[in-house]
């Protein structure tokens, strides 16, 4: 008989927890005390009739059952059933929270938590469970805090899994609050070997990056990577991006000295590659360190010539995507692109066969489908063109893109973005694109975007990064597109997947195609084309400068990787010719550092260094080209001119002088002038520089005339015609398919 009521009684159990489970607590309730009736002294139905008030809400009462069943106890029953009570709740606990129900989960963690306040496990499943229920309150910010100071007591020892599982929802959750950072810098004394270490560093590597280049905030992500450094100081691809991250933020001497450092602790070619690389945009980025930057420049060619020559066959992943942009500042330094394009292909080239190793899989699918839709002749109603980028925001590229966006023939093609590094981003010009495209794909990882473009069946990818990023990069060496098109972000990449071109009569001599891999795609008049600028109120006056009213005054607003000591020695020999002129010069860098270059040349060229004003960044692009009427004339960088300056400063109306090279970045600024419809300023040798850059400091009148001339040309000019602009890319893609379905 007492057997078959103590099985009759388990069942009940089972009853019970099922409608716990279904948040039936009334009947529960009456199970708990039938089964109490039968079986007064079994504690366990206590501990859940506790529970069920509890979860009600009835904290008083469930305290109250679970005492009285105690009352009467000795100290060794008092341990045994508290232990008994915790199994119960830790039970049900996990139950409710493979369920997902959080809140249930919550309140019984809590209540754990009055009995065993030092619990730290508990104490971690508390706060995941309040990340999952999105209680950012300040209790949940008291937890936290609780939870740190248990940590760094090193009292109690966490469960490793369970402190990494927090870690991660917490850096997910709120990676920029600086509890987060108090919790990686307490988990330390607890990696204790290299499994561990290896668990901690997948979690906080990835969140770094994402912190670092998605949030776009470097001097945090810069303090998560010092705090690893502290277990690991001398880890290389910590250092790598901490570099990064110092320089993001402007903070460029640290920037600097960590690119050095890792550089002294790495062998292999590939990892001095991407070290230097890091030295030489750490150096440029400063500003004022050009002959340091061009002897790190000397040394990069060296290295990247004998990793050609070497032709490794088993580069990884991660070395690839460093080497693919690794060749980036060669036309900073020099105008020579018959020799650097030839290195960059070859560059590129190698990346491409290791590329063909580890992503064969990817990269055959993508060609057996390209064939069969070839073959079948399955043509998309409307042609399907993917955008690629990581710059549609407020960024250059963002710019000046967005005409193409807007006046695309809806009825002929289907516009697909493909946004990197951008998911987080809520700024209005990225909201805007976001708005212009039939379907919007927000990725970070090569692999993801590959996945996408496959399933949506694109036509003709365009590339607006180049081999600005190397994300990018890995997606155009899979081609996941039948055609694959670079456009308006930088040079062409020579990746031997990308397909075509886009330039025009003038950004690139006739002779470019004898050194280009890529077919040069030209549109009949300007590769680009905008209807203008947002232009907001100045925050720049003469006076405020201690400018006088009749001063003739010259601006260079450019960022400091275009800062050529060649160049500024042309451009002081104009200050030193024009009478009264004052030489403003903007763009982001280390301040003492470009102060220091600028006065010593300025010094070597006889210019009075009180000729010179030194003019930060403003917070709005609005406000920036407002700020630009302040110049009489605007001299231009050699041999990487201006872009999306030199558009600004022609739709404001100013005077420019530019130098003209052979290669892409020395001739932005000739197409664009050619396509506004002037000549005044465009120089072929030093020589002309300086002879225009005096003239159109001396004669007002002429001034005046080519200021004319460029408001007239808002009218007229090709340059200011996106609607033809845009007919005449979309031409180019219809042709570039023709061809393609017809070989």
């Amino acid at each position: 008989m007492t057997q078959a009521i103590l099985i009759d009684t388990n069942s009940w159990l089972q009853n019970i927890e099922e409608l716990l489970l279904q948040q039936k607590y009334e009947q529960a309730v009456a199970a708990c005390y039938e089964l109490i009736e039968i079986e007064p002294n079994n504690k366990l139905y206590y501990w859940y009739l506790g529970l069920i008030f509890l979860l009600q809400e009835q904290s008083t009462e469930a305290q109250t059952t679970w005492f009285m069943a105690m009352l009467e106890g000795e100290p060794e029953e008092l341990e045994r059933w508290n232990i008994e009570l915790l199994e119960v709740l830790e039970a049900q606990a996990q139950k409710f929270k493979a369920l997902e129900n959080y809140n249930a989960a919550w309140i019984i963690r809590k209540q754990i938590k009055e009995f065993c306040p030092t619990n730290i496990d508990n104490l971690l499943h508390l706060l995941l469970t309040a990340i999952k229920l999105n209680n950012d309150s300040e209790e949940g910010l008291n937890l936290l805090k609780e939870l740190i100071k248990l940590l760094l007591s090193q009292q109690e020892e966490p469960t490793f899994e369970l402190l990494m599982q927090m870690l991660q929802a917490l850096l997910d959750y709120a990676p920029l609050h600086q509890s987060t950072l108090d919790l990686v810098e307490a988990c330390l004394p607890y990696i204790r070997n290299n499994d561990e270490n290896y668990i901690f560093m997948s979690v906080l590597l990835p969140a770094m990056v994402k912190i670092g280049h998605t949030l776009w905030q470097g001097e945090i992500a810069a303090k998560y990577a010092e705090i690893y450094l502290k277990l690991e100081p001398d880890n290389t691809e910590i250092l790598r991006h901490l570099a990064a991250f110092y320089q993001n933020a402007n903070n460029y001497d640290q920037g600097i000295e960590t690119a050095k450092r890792r550089l002294s602790l790495v062998k292999e070619i590939p990892d001095l590659i991407a070290s230097n690389l890091l030295l030489i945009r750490g150096l440029m980025s400063a500003g004022g360190y050009w002959q340091d930057a061009l002897a790190a420049f000397v040394k990069h060619e060296s290295l990247i010539l004998k990793l050609i020559e070497e032709q490794p066959k088993n580069l990884s992943s991660v070395k690839i995507s460093q080497l693919l942009n690794s060749y980036y500042f060669a036309p900073y330094f020099r105008d020579q692109p018959r020799y650097d394009r030839l290195i960059q292909n070859q560059l590129v080239k190698l990346c491409q066969a290791n590329t063909q190793i580890y992503a064969q899989n990817d990269i055959a699918r993508c060609r057996q489908r390209h064939q069969e839709r070839k073959i079948q002749g399955v043509i998309n109603e409307k042609l399907k063109i993917g955008y690629l980028s990581h710059c549609l925001r407020s960024h250059s590229v963002g710019w000046l893109a967005r005409w193409l966006f807007q006046h695309h023939d809806r009825k002929k093609f289907q516009i697909h973005g493909y946004f990197i590094n951008s998911k987080h981003l809520s700024e209005p010009l990225h909201q805007w694109y976001l708005s212009q495209v039939d379907k919007a794909n927000h990725a970070n990882y090569s692999n993801e975007i590959v996945e996408q473009i496959y399933n949506d069946n694109i036509d003709i990818l365009i590339d607006l990064d180049s081999i600005t990023l190397d994300v990018t990069c890995e997606v155009l060496c899979v081609k996941p597109a039948p055609i694959q098109v670079s456009w308006l972000g930088w040079d062409a990449s020579g990746i031997p997947t990308v397909d075509y071109f886009i330039a025009d009569p003038y950004v690139l001599p006739e002779n470019a195609q004898e050194y280009y891999s890529e077919k040069i795609w030209r549109l009949p008049q300007t590769y680009v084309a905008v209807e203008g600028f947002e232009i907001g109120i100045p925050s720049l006056r003469r006076d405020s400068l201690d400018i006088p009213s009749d001063a003739v005054i010259y601006l260079s607003a450019q960022k400091s990787y275009k800062r050529n000591a060649d160049t500024v020695r042309l451009q002081m020999r104009i200050i030193k010719e024009v009478p009264n002129s004052y030489f403003l010069i903007k763009g982001t860098a280390e301040e003492e550092s470009l102060k220091s270059f600028f006065y010593q040349i300025a010094e070597e060229e006889g210019v009075n260094t009180s000729q010179l004003r030194f003019i930060p960044d403003v917070s709005l692009e609005s406000i920036h080209r407002a700020n630009l009427a302040i110049a009489d004339v605007v001299l231009d960088t050699f041999p990487y001119n201006g872009a999306t300056t030199t558009l600004e400063t022609l739709w404001m109306c100013i005077p420019i002088v530019t130098k003209v090279g052979e290669q892409f970045a020395a001739r932005n600024s000739y197409t664009m002038m050619m396509n506004a419809g002037i000549t005044e300023g465009i120089a072929w040798t030093d020589k002309e520089y300086i002879e225009w850059g005096v003239r159109l400091g001396k004669d007002v009148t002429l001034r005046q005339e080519v200021s004319w001339k460029l408001r007239q040309s808002r009218q007229t000019a090709p340059l200011w015609n996106a609607k033809q602009f845009t007919l005449e890319m979309e031409k180019a893609y219809e042709q570039m398919w023709q061809t393609y379905i017809h070989s």
